[in-house]
């Protein structure tokens, strides 16, 4: 990914206007690999929320996971470019190698998941990356058209809290993606997730639904429910905002010893709350992803 180094300076009026030139060129080169990566995909899937902390990566991990177990095709892309997360999830480590040509392998979990993060372009992991919008723009196009994702079922888009460069970049990038709006319960996350989905429906965009994670927690000796952050909050919102609501998952012990052993909580051996919630999670989204892209283009014609 020569682009990401930064981009040479040039002398005089002919210069800058044949740069301009050769830059807008490599664009359209670039669009139209772009356009070709896309169409091998069936359902681009953007986990999104206006706040941090809410579970957005082990939702999108656990959801790959969980697709990928199921027999589909899944590629997983993390677009958290100063705070990715998804190969420790994964125990993945190791940097990204060239395949065929000038294309990118990505990392693979197992056969049917293929993962791409900027943390395995960085060489120290704990390297902060120092970077504005057009920078984090180009890595997140380079992402798509120049990593060799192949035929896929799923593309899985994690991404950073917020609604800025890198949710701009991927909705412009990826028109039919379909976006799940991740919150918890209590006001001070829908609060934010409130103006996530105010963007989103500004920017004309897919809202495939609403997820409630951190939805209370089951007692792992008792087994009785504890409204630790409340509970019902996402259900709310997606009433308040006509939006379907996809599910909800329990806060669970298992789910946080699972991301530290870097094994998704959906494949572990055990049972859980939370693997059972998220499961079912996977079934209802892959369903509605089936009926989606037809609605929506129905609505817009």
């Amino acid at each position: 990914m020569e682009e990401l180094t930064g981009a040479k300076g040039c002398g005089g009026c002919k210069g800058a206007a044949k740069t301009e030139g050769d830059h807008g060129q490599a664009k359209a080169r670039q669009d139209e690999r772009i356009s070709t990566t896309l169409e091998k995909i069936a359902y681009k899937l953007f986990i999104m929320s206006g706040k941090g902390g809410v579970g957005k990566s082990s939702l999108s991990v656990n959801l790959a996971a969980a697709l990928a177990a199921s027999g589909r095709r899944v590629g997983l892309l993390d677009v958290d470019i100063h705070g990715p997360s998804v190969p420790r999830m994964l125990g993945l480590s190791g940097l990204l190698e060239a395949g065929k040509g000038k294309t990118i392998s990505p990392m693979r979990y197992t056969d049917t998941l293929a993962v791409v993060s900027m943390e395995s372009l960085l060489r120290d992991p704990d390297q902060a990356v120092l970077w504005r919008g057009p920078m984090k723009t180009t890595a997140i196009r380079q992402f798509i058209a120049e990593v060799d994702w192949g035929e896929l079922d799923f593309l899985v888009i994690d991404s950073p809290p917020g609604t800025g460069d890198e949710h701009m970049t991927v909705l412009k990038t990826i028109p039919d993606a379909l976006c799940v709006v991740v919150t918890t319960p209590q006001e001070v996350s829908l609060a934010d997730v409130r103006k996530t989905l105010n963007f989103l429906q500004y920017a004309q965009a897919n809202i495939l639904g609403v997820v409630e994670n951190m939805s209370g927690l089951i007692c792992p000796h008792c087994g009785k429910e504890i409204e630790l952050f409340k509970k019902g909050g996402g259900r709310e919102l997606a009433d308040r905002f006509g939006i379907d609501f996809l599910g909800a998952v329990p806060l669970d012990p298992l789910a946080v010893v699972a991301g530290d052993a870097g094994r998704p909580v959906v494949l572990m051996e055990s049972a859980s709350p939370a693997k059972a919630a998220l499961l079912a999670l996977a079934s209802t989204i892959a369903a509605a992803a089936a009926g989606s892209l037809e609605a929506f283009a129905s609505i817009r014609t």
